[in-house]
């Protein structure tokens, strides 16, 4: 039975792949549009309000197992991760109020757009991305940037 890997172990793992400056700026760019059209997705699914929880049943659900995954791992990131998923769902409803476009159709631009930079920059850095070896790095990449954005603030995950 094998040990299961740390959040330092999993961090440190994800960076391998991702040491090019200019790799690493795609991904600053394309990680959070991509983590905020998954949230625009899920908040575009028609889903009934129910008592206590409300609409956008789906992403909110989402949202919750995505807290619990972090929390599991990092308190720290626990925190940082909830406010950035909290803004994410905030900004997918109120797009979803005032765009001209339907919301869904944003998100699929972008997130195809940023897709795109996300494949570039792997050709870049030539390395493959980290999700093609383990699905779990699709959850790391905006911890990640996380973590970075906290060793410059001297907090640690």
């Amino acid at each position: 039975m094998t040990t299961p890997r740390t959040m330092k172990d999993l961090l440190a793992e994800y960076g391998e792949s991702h040491t090019n400056a200019i790799n690493e700026l795609i991904h600053w760019i394309c990680v959070p549009a991509i983590f905020f059209c998954v949230v625009g997705f899920l908040v575009s699914i028609p889903s009934p309000a129910f008592p206590l929880v409300g609409g956008h049943l789906w992403a909110k659900a989402a949202i919750a197992l995505t807290l619990l995954y972090y929390s599991l791992r990092s308190m720290p990131l626990l925190a940082g991760m909830a406010v950035w998923c909290a803004f994410c769902f905030w900004l997918a409803h109120r797009l979803e109020a005032v765009a001209p476009w339907p919301l869904w159709a944003i998100c699929l631009v972008l997130f195809t757009l940023a897709w795109v930079g996300q494949f570039v920059g792997h050709h870049i850095e030539g390395k493959k991305p980290s999700f093609l070896k383990d699905v779990r790095f699709l959850i790391i990449g905006p911890a990640w940037l996380m973590a970075k954005v906290y060793r410059k603030l001297g907090i640690r995950v």
